[in-house]
């Protein structure tokens, strides 16, 4: 795939070294990976669609201050809607970069905010910008789910919001998966189709919960706090990342966090499409899509 790379220092501040890899989409560039090093912490981030003939429906970004100290993590994978109508003239990818945007705006600039109010205002700010236009009470207006996260010197704050999955790693390489399990414990028939799962399910009390159009939903989210000394990294990855663990059980959450160190977020990508290609009999998708958007984050603090 063409590709261009740029590598740029940024002497005023204490970034030691920023390299994005670039491919050619919709005739503009996007970022398909990223690496940022400072003094205190690396940064890796990967993301890939499923397919070249649809737009990557997830978005991640990574901020962190000048000073050095800290940063924030933000992680969405929009959620593609069935045929038809969806209320909304504004595609999955609007959607998504305009929440992730403002979780990043918030979670950096508002430390005063917790991380559910975060997701709260943020939902509200972008309904705001297109209930003029759109339908936004529709069950399948643009919705996603959510990984937020945000540390300093002394705390690590987290927020999970349906089913993509934060890792948080200790010093002592024990690996703790955090995740909003409520789609796993969802009655029997729940999920049998679209139809069922958003009459049922979706949104729903009893069911599982995505950000939408209410920024009621933020209090759902899994939300906890860890002291920054009793973790040494973490991250962040969309069910199409995850796949590697959860569907084709390749290894637990331990080695997951250790094939993102030792091969990269694009490097455990990868692996997911080998697998993916090579289950020609659906042992493992069975009606799932062959090739999902993917997207992981590695924050090594």
């Amino acid at each position: 795939m063409p590709a261009r790379i740029c590598t740029e220092p940024h002497p005023p501040y204490p970034w030691t070294l920023l390299t994005c890899w670039f491919e050619p989409t919709a005739g503009s560039w996007r970022v398909r990976e990223a690496i940022v090093q400072t003094d205190r912490m690396r940064i890796e981030l990967a993301t890939e669609p499923g397919t070249p003939q649809r737009p990557n429906e997830d978005w991640a970004s990574t901020a962190a201050p000048a000073a050095g100290q800290g940063g924030v993590l933000a992680l969405l994978d929009g959620v593609t809607p069935p045929a038809g109508d969806d209320g909304c003239v504004h595609s999955v990818p609007w959607f998504t970069a305009r929440l992730g945007g403002s979780l990043i705006e918030l979670s950096a600039s508002r430390r005063d905010l917790t991380l559910t109010e975060v997701l709260a205002e943020s939902i509200g700010r972008t309904a705001a910008a297109h209930r003029s236009v759109c339908d936004l009470s529709h069950v399948r207006t643009p919705q996603a789910t959510v990984v937020l996260a945000r540390w300093d010197e002394r705390v690590v704050e987290h927020l999970v919001l349906s089913d993509s999955v934060l890792l948080l790693e200790a010093p002592d390489g024990a690996v703790l998966p955090v995740v909003d399990d409520r789609l796993d414990r969802l009655p029997p028939g729940s999920l049998a189709s679209e139809a069922v799962a958003d009459a049922r399910a979706r949104n729903r009390e009893g069911g599982f919960f995505t950000a939408a159009a209410d920024p009621r939903v933020a209090s759902r989210a899994v939300t906890g706090e860890t002291p920054c000394a009793d973790v040494r990294a973490l991250a962040a990855l969309t069910d199409g990342a995850s796949r590697w663990t959860e569907t084709f059980g390749e290894g637990d959450w331990t080695a997951t966090l250790g094939l993102l160190r030792k091969a990269g977020p694009q490097g455990l990508i990868d692996r997911v499409r080998e697998l993916e290609r090579a289950d020609t009999d659906r042992r493992y998708l069975r009606r799932g899509k062959t090739h999902d958007d993917a997207t992981a984050v590695l924050v090594e603090l």
